[in-house]
């Protein structure tokens, strides 16, 4: 019985990696004969987000967008246009970008629409615990979609990432509702410019 060194000493494992490449790359051109690309396989992310999607129930307020095609399920756009509240009449996009190991790491979830919001600050970042802490395998793109809308009907001001905007909505709810109007308008809020969302 020859022994492992002896195998690396004459070059026959060497051989054999080389016959199973062979091998390897001949039945995928087997495979791919009929002319088309070879089908990228999926990751237990992409599987679970196509699943996920396949089962979303969107308010009728909201939109989903794949901008990058159905090759591209990791990243989509969600509009959505409240129809109550302060965000009444106004469209609001956020970016999602799925990670790889989807569910156990939240969406990154960002804000394209420059808002006034306490809970979303002004270069696009949402403060929603499901995003962060609270994040559970069991949930889903479904949830973080009505957690946003949540966000449009009920803003917080315990949790602000914009702590001006908290701090008016706390203190003075009517004129909040009239720098969130005027924000949506397209005009300052402060020394800020919000573009037109209504």
């Amino acid at each position: 019985m020859l022994k492992m060194s002896q195998y690396l000493n004459d070059g026959t494992v060497g051989i054999m990696i080389k016959l199973f490449k062979v091998k390897e790359k001949q039945r995928e051109i087997a495979e791919n004969a009929n002319g088309k690309a070879p089908v990228k396989k999926q990751s237990a992310g992409e599987l679970r987000l196509h699943k996920d999607i396949c089962e979303l129930n969107l308010p009728k307020t909201t939109t989903i967008n794949f901008p990058n095609g159905k090759d591209d399920l990791m990243n989509f756009e969600v509009t959505i246009r409240p129809d109550e509240g302060y965000y009444l009449g106004g469209t609001f996009v956020f970016t999602f970008h799925v990670p790889t190991i989807y569910p156990h790491e939240a969406p990154k979830v960002k804000c394209k629409t420059k808002l006034y919001h306490p809970n979303i600050d002004l270069e696009g970042n949402v403060c929603l615990n499901i995003l962060r802490e609270d994040w559970k395998p069991v949930l889903n793109i479904n949830t973080v979609i009505y957690g946003l809308h949540h966000l449009f009907t009920q803003p917080n001001h315990e949790d602000p990432l914009n702590s001006d905007a908290a701090a008016v909505l706390r203190d003075n709810p009517k004129m909040f509702e009239a720098n969130v109007r005027r924000a949506m308008a397209g005009g300052y809020v402060g020394q800020t410019y919000f573009s037109r969302c209504v």
